[in-house]
């Protein structure tokens, strides 16, 4: 795969990164998707406010996106490789596929409203 090419990354390989440190997880979903639902430790960029060249660089971690079904971050992570900024991966399937693999994440409580860990 050249370093033009945006590498779709799958929710485990994404979880492992993410434990070992060597991945910074961008959300590009909406502000509110992200308040329900989240993947700990993810940032929140979200799509309609994103500019690639604002991103650091990569050299001591890997830049990975995310949104809900891999449609968003896909046509980010393009934009960011259209923008010179490269290598670029996103988590195919999205969050949907991250939920599917019953990987854990941060919901919400609806009795309370407030945040909880979900370990499905």
């Amino acid at each position: 795969m050249a370093d033009s090419d945006l590498e779709d990354w799958s929710p485990e390989e994404v979880k492992a990164a993410l434990d070992r440190g060597e991945i910074v997880l961008i959300d590009v979903r909406t502000p509110q998707e992200f308040l329900l639902e989240r993947i700990e430790g993810a940032l929140l960029a979200p799509m309609a406010d994103f500019t690639a060249t604002s991103l650091p660089t990569q050299t001591d971690k890997r830049i990975v996106l995310h949104c809900g079904s891999g449609v968003r971050s896909k046509k980010v992570g393009d934009s960011c490789i259209a923008a010179g900024v490269a290598p670029m991966a996103h988590m195919a399937g999205g969050f949907a596929a991250w939920k599917a693999r019953k990987l854990p994440y941060i919901g919400t409580d609806m009795a309370t409203g407030a945040p909880k860990k979900v370990t499905p």
